[in-house]
């Protein structure tokens, strides 16, 4: 599954701020419900799944990525949300440094395959200093999905 066929514009938030990355995990987990992805009656047990599992080891990695994610009964499909703190957070990232990008994933929790296959895609594309910098500095959601589009097109 390529994350351009589940990301959507509206699960975009550019600009994403909060002083710790509880604040920016509930954020994004509020994304989820507004773009339409995340039941708003499931909004608490989704937070809850992202939170434990943060709690369990920090998603935090290097070069400024962080990939929230938890595995859940009530979602029927894939639901990401990607967030842009151009600050940059502390995310207790592996290599000590602030983080600048956050994609948020939440699977459903019969799909275990698809769910780590999700998460390799994920950090194979972040892998990339060059579409890292195209989504810190992205003007708009669409931009920011362009760059995605294209970064999946140049390993295809």
């Amino acid at each position: 599954m390529k994350l351009s066929e589940v990301l959507t514009e509206s699960a975009v938030l550019l600009d994403l701020s909060g002083q710790d990355k509880w604040q920016l995990i509930e954020a994004l987990t509020d994304r989820l419900v507004e773009s339409g992805q995340v039941q708003a009656g499931h909004r608490d047990e989704v937070l809850k799944a992202l939170v434990a599992r943060e709690r369990s080891m920090s998603t935090g990695m290097e070069n400024g990525i962080a990939i929230p994610h938890t595995s859940v009964e009530v979602v029927d499909a894939t639901a990401i949300a990607l967030g842009i703190s151009r600050e940059g957070v502390d995310f207790e990232a592996i290599d000590g440094g602030p983080t600048h990008l956050i994609m948020l994933l939440v699977n459903p929790s019969n799909r275990t395959k698809a769910h780590i296959r999700t998460l390799a895609e994920i950090a194979r594309l972040l892998s990339s200093a060059e579409l890292r910098a195209a989504l810190h500095e992205a003007p708009s959601a669409s931009v920011a999905l362009e760059k995605i589009r294209e970064a999946e097109a140049a390993v295809t």
